[in-house]
């Protein structure tokens, strides 16, 4: 079997065009990312993940989405029922912790349980963003809440959730993204704070959860870090802060390297994410001319980015035996009566 290169690819539609297979055989993308546009109804969607697949002649690529909850749920009703933000879950916590921690599992579980029947097995949760008041929405009710203890503890349980359901999670926005007082989808947040105080607070959940297999990098750039280049493509970042600090040694992807807060053309943001030291290039929006740029630029996984990715490979396990029914009724008896 062909080696897959350090990437994760979208698709422009429901269906995989003549040229996306074309471009899945040839390049052999890592894994794949479904958004919004790309799904339709349950057969659809299964068949595109299927279609994704067979194209890199791998039926067990990661296939991922973000499916959080509140304004972050790429599948919505009627597909799949509409889930609360991590904030109402944060609620629940800071009335009664066992509760809050239960209801993050068990919302997690049942993400479990809607995904993988499609045939996705990663989701892009837990958010472990602590934000600060003032800072940009971007994050906002994505966040458990606004101290690092709450967010370690409720992401932990959520991670817990999709694992059990045989699903795995990925960490969001390593080494923090809560202070942000930008959306780094439109421009490049900066943060000025000093190291010390980046360390008490924004790194603390991802130190909490340094033993999960996947984590997303964030578009920020920290003064106290690296005052020249956003954490995704800083070499002093990555080494130093998510390595050494945090301690993290699982396989971090980029955040979508088409996001306006990283600078220049496709090739050179995904040569720039390489370089830097992420093991993988996200790349979202399907447009193809951009994701030919990124292959251009985007090496076969190879050393720690592969040992990394084989871990993430290996952590696959069966679900466990819940019942699907008997779980959703326990937690929509935790949320608060709309």
């Amino acid at each position: 079997m062909s080696e897959s290169k350090a990437m994760i690819l979208g698709c422009a539609g429901t269906t995989l065009t003549d040229d996306e297979i074309a471009l899945y055989k040839a390049e052999r993308p890592w894994g794949f990312i479904l958004f919004a546009r790309n799904l339709q109804e349950p057969q659809q969607i299964k068949d595109l993940v299927a279609a994704m697949r067979d194209a890199v002649g791998r039926p067990d690529a990661p296939v991922s989405i973000d499916q959080e909850g509140g304004r972050v749920q790429r599948i919505r009703p009627p597909m799949i029922e509409k889930y609360p933000s991590a904030q109402v879950l944060g609620d629940i916590y800071r009335s009664d912790r066992d509760k809050g921690l239960r209801a993050a599992w068990l919302m997690s579980r049942l993400h479990a349980f809607d995904l993988m029947k499609l045939g996705i097995n990663v989701d892009c949760l837990p958010v472990l963003d602590v934000p600060v008041e003032g800072a940009s929405n971007v994050i906002g009710d994505r966040a458990y809440g606004f101290d690092p203890v709450t967010v370690a503890e409720m992401g932990k349980a959520a991670a817990e959730g999709l694992k059990a359901g045989g699903m795995l999670p990925v960490m969001k926005h390593i080494p923090g993204h809560g202070r942000g007082m930008a959306d780094s989808h439109h421009e490049l947040p900066v943060v000025t704070v000093s190291r010390k105080d980046l360390e008490a607070h924004d790194f603390r959940p991802f130190v909490a959860m340094k033993d999960e297999l996947m984590a997303m990098s964030a578009h920020i750039v920290f003064t106290a870090l690296d005052p020249e280049r956003p954490a995704t493509t800083s070499r002093k970042v990555i080494d130093e802060i998510i390595r050494g600090t945090i301690g993290f040694d699982g396989l971090l992807l980029s955040d979508d390297s088409s996001m306006n807060a990283l600078k220049g053309t496709l090739g050179e943001r995904a040569a720039n994410i390489v370089a830097g030291g992420c093991d993988i290039v996200l790349h979202c929006n399907g447009v193809m001319e951009e994701m030919k740029q990124v292959v251009a630029e985007v090496p076969l996984l190879a050393g720690e980015a592969l040992r990394r990715a084989k871990a993430v490979e290996a952590g696959f396990k069966t679900p466990d035996s819940a019942d699907e029914a008997a779980i959703r009724a326990e937690f929509w008896s935790l949320l608060p009566a709309s």
